[in-house]
């Protein structure tokens, strides 16, 4: 393929992302994604919605002050003190974007807006000239472009256009397109709107109907320049475009799109499993591109094709997005160079203090674990993304148990740095028990909504991954927790969660007064 045509590639999962239940982040660990999504190349990063909340304008600011090569962009609504905030919290960006959406479909003007159409464009306009005052990098989003008549999305985008925007999203905002159907409202506009050579045309997907990457690429064919999308397709109810699979096909498939992206696609899985052990998120095995079973060939006729030529069964090689050559086992005995070449190979990028601090918990699992293998190793880097200002942490627990006879927990946590507290608890079985403790030992009263176990690696002596979702006062929270021992890993699961309850209250109380979902 020559020349081919460059998207641009905007990921929202700072932003979209971050609305799936229970995937709320703290600071660190957002600063830790912006980081892995500019390492990745991705060209632009929403990085939140500044006026949602406190927590959301810090977490823009920080970003934007922290992070280079990509652009950094932050939402608002075509309103003043949306735009204003969103700018105080850009401002020191080196590249930054405001982008701002106003509904456009009828079903949005009668019901949710209460606006005719005249209101609608007077207040893009006045929305997009705002921003444009602040910064010559604007985009505009009319919210549910999809269901928005033809004649009407042409009126507002050549407005906004004339406005200064030089990017106009057509959002899928509830997921109701078919390929044919967003292909065509892209070149209605192409063909249509006077002015549409000013600005690139981007979109972006939701995963409603399991069409969001189809119709991504769809708009690509059609004229668009820039996908809207997320690590692991993450979002609101089903999800939004995949980013690793719109960028993977858009490679493989270059003789026909005539298009590529600036993404390293070598950093697509570790990627993945930093933003998977964040939010808690599990990926499914056999998930496109980044899933565990994606280049694994169990049937015997692929077997034996693999073996001849492996281009008869893989349309892409697992070196190209990330999985490692082999499966390389450390042990005990392995040095601390082994393992920072390792993390290397692995796609990972820590400093020497992070090189450290892993050290030191792989030759603990070395200890409890005959054999450490990148996924091992992978649970570690990632269980660290959590720990560091965790009011509750587990000391370690006691267990009484036999076969008809009620299980017995004692349960030690320590709270911050010193004070350290014991509670005996009984349950159904030691998952229960420890989870009574918690919560006695915690004070809150929540509801255990969901509990994973699966194992991280193979083997007898695996590690086991927890993952859990707690409900309180109605909002669910996620924890992780990875151990050799299953009851140690959902004791740190569930003290992950209740510690994201203490670092989320105050700032979810402001989210829920000014809040909306956006494109």
């Amino acid at each position: 393929m020559s020349n081919p045509r460059i998207i641009r590639i905007f990921d929202t999962t700072l932003r979209d992302g971050e609305q799936s239940p229970g995937a709320s982040m703290n600071l660190a660990e957002k600063l830790k994604i912006a980081q892995a999504l500019a390492d990745l190349r991705v060209d632009i990063i929403e990085a939140g919605f500044p006026i949602a909340s406190p927590g959301d304008f810090e977490a823009v600011r920080q970003i934007a002050r922290d992070i280079q090569g990509s652009t950094i962009c932050g939402l608002a609504r075509c309103n003043d003190a949306d735009i204003d905030r969103a700018w105080e919290a850009l401002q020191e960006a080196h590249d930054a974007r405001i982008h701002v959406f106003l509904a456009t479909s009828a079903i949005h003007r009668e019901f949710k807006l209460k606006m005719d159409k005249e209101e609608i464009i007077r207040r893009a306009v006045a929305g997009v000239e705002r921003a444009v005052g602040y910064c010559d990098n604007v985009e505009f989003s009319p919210e549910d472009a999809a269901r928005t008549e033809p004649d009407f999305l042409c009126q507002v985008v050549e407005a906004a256009i004339s406005a200064g925007a030089t990017t106009v999203n057509i959002p899928d905002t509830v997921g109701y397109a078919t390929p044919q159907h967003m292909g065509g409202v892209i070149a209605d506009l192409v063909n249509r709107v006077p002015n549409i050579d000013q600005a690139v045309i981007s979109v972006h997907c939701h995963n409603d109907l399991g069409l969001a990457v189809a119709n991504s690429l769809a708009a690509v064919e059609n004229g668009a320049g820039q996908i809207e999308c997320t690590i692991n397709g993450i979002g609101e109810r089903a999800g939004n475009c995949s980013l690793e699979e719109v960028v993977m096909a858009l490679r493989t498939r270059g003789d026909h799109y005539q298009a590529d992206t600036r993404i390293d696609s070598t950093r697509l899985v570790p990627t993945s499993r930093l933003v998977s052990s964040v939010t808690g998120l599990h990926v499914q095995r056999n998930k496109a591109i980044v899933g565990r079973n994606a280049f694994a060939h169990e049937a015997g006729i692929h077997q034996d094709g693999m073996l001849k030529n492996a281009a008869t069964y893989e349309i892409m090689r697992p070196q190209d997005v990330g999985f490692a050559d082999t499966d390389l086992v450390l042990g005990k005995h392995s040095g601390r160079a082994a393992l920072k070449d390792r993390t290397i190979k692995l796609g990972y990028r820590l400093t020497e203090a992070e090189i450290n601090e892993l050290f030191e918990d792989f030759k603990r699992l070395a200890d409890r674990k005959k054999e450490i293998y990148d996924s091992d190793l992978a649970a570690l880097i990632n269980q660290r993304s959590r720990t560091d200002h965790d009011e509750w942490s587990l000391v370690g627990y006691e267990e009484h148990t036999a076969t008809g006879k009620t299980p017995q927990i004692r349960l030690t946590l320590r709270r911050g740095t010193d004070e350290v507290t014991t509670e005996m608890s009984c349950g159904d079985g030691p998952v229960d028990a420890i989870f009574l403790a918690i919560e006695s030992l915690t004070g809150f009263d929540v509801d255990c909504k969901d509990f994973n176990v699966h194992s991280v690696s193979v083997g007898k002596d695996a590690q086991g991954e927890v993952l859990v979702v707690i409900e309180h006062e109605g909002r669910p929270y996620h924890g992780r927790g990875v151990s050799t021992d299953s009851v140690e890993a959902s004791a740190i699961a569930f003290l992950d969660a209740i510690n994201r309850i203490i670092g989320a209250d105050e700032d979810a109380d402001a989210r829920l007064e000014t809040s909306e979902p956006g494109p």
